[in-house]
């Protein structure tokens, strides 16, 4: 009667790796109990999921190089890996929330969230991009989409590019404070996007930074964000409550892969209760303020 703060199932968004074939699933080494999946089991977890009360997933196409190139040309494939996944699951699951990544990563040759030339990142340039991206994510049935990528102006962007196509009920959710963290590893493992050469830290945020945080929220939520979010979660729970207490906006936080992996290598050991401790970072990071959160083992929790 008196506890502050509970979990439950409607509070998690559950992030899923897709890749090509059927019958696939590729466990991800450095991320005990995740898998990268093929479109049909992915699908099959997804309702499984769903039924269970998780109201949404967020998407990340594991793309081989052969569909790689410097300027991301796959993502606006309307028969890619992502669209026909994300028709997949609308069909399948209609009310299940499909939230799809809008980043370059995934798709560049040179893993980077922009066009990079001589060593450079494009700012400018990568917005067309970004919003050709995320406009062929919601003709292929996206709920939400969720620039990743820390562009400068790319909010206002793709809310401009959204309402010209007709897609004005499609939602926003931006990466807003994203920081340049080591806790990233994991999953760039399970997408082999990491990059070719150089590093993140001249577009995404400094772990020193709280301030800064602040301004790129209000920023996005100017230009026109539903949903603002603080990534990675559990290093960063002083900056999630101020961005709760600053923004009116739902606020997400993201349990990235570090943070997953580093206790499931503690249980491991038998070093940790793996379940307990599982429950309890994620207790501490809706504590904090989230009102969503983005966390690999929400599916293991619930269902």
């Amino acid at each position: 009667m008196v506890r502050e703060t509970d979990l439950s199932p409607a509070d998690f968004i559950w992030p899923l790796f897709v890749v090509e074939g059927t019958g696939e699933s590729i466990p991800v080494a450095s991320m005990p109990g995740v898998s990268r999946l093929s479109r049909d089991l992915l699908v099959q977890q997804a309702r499984d999921a769903f039924a269970a009360g998780i109201p949404a997933v967020a998407l990340f196409p594991a793309l081989p190089d052969s569909r790689k190139d410097s300027m991301a040309t796959e993502s606006v494939n309307q028969d890619g890996l992502l669209q026909r996944t994300v028709r997949d699951l609308k069909e399948a699951v209609p009310d299940l929330c499909v939230i799809t990544d809008v980043a370059m990563d995934p798709y560049s040759s040179d893993g980077h969230d922009g066009i990079v030339k001589d060593g450079e990142i494009l700012n400018d340039e990568t917005l067309d991009v970004l919003c050709a991206m995320a406009v062929s994510q919601a003709q292929a049935g996206a709920d939400i989409v969720a620039p990743s990528d820390m562009m400068d102006g790319r909010v206002a962007a793709i809310r401009d590019a959204l309402d010209e196509h007709g897609f004005t009920n499609t939602c926003i959710l931006a990466y807003s404070a994203k920081y340049a963290s080591a806790f990233y590893g994991p999953f760039r493992d399970a997408l082999d996007s990491a990059p070719k050469h150089g590093d993140k830290k001249t577009y995404q945020m400094d772990a020193a930074n709280a301030r800064e945080a602040l301004r790129e929220v209000e920023l996005d939520v100017e230009e026109g964000a539903d949903m603002v979010m603080v990534k990675p979660a559990m290093p960063y729970l002083d900056v999630l409550s101020i961005v709760r207490d600053a923004v009116d906006v739902p606020v997400a936080a993201y349990q990235v892969s570090g943070e997953y992996a580093m206790l499931h290598a503690a249980a491991e050991r038998g070093w940790l209760d793996g379940d307990a401790a599982m429950r309890e970072a994620l207790l501490g990071i809706k504590r904090a303020g989230a009102d969503m959160i983005l966390s690999y083992a929400a599916r293991d929790l619930f269902v």
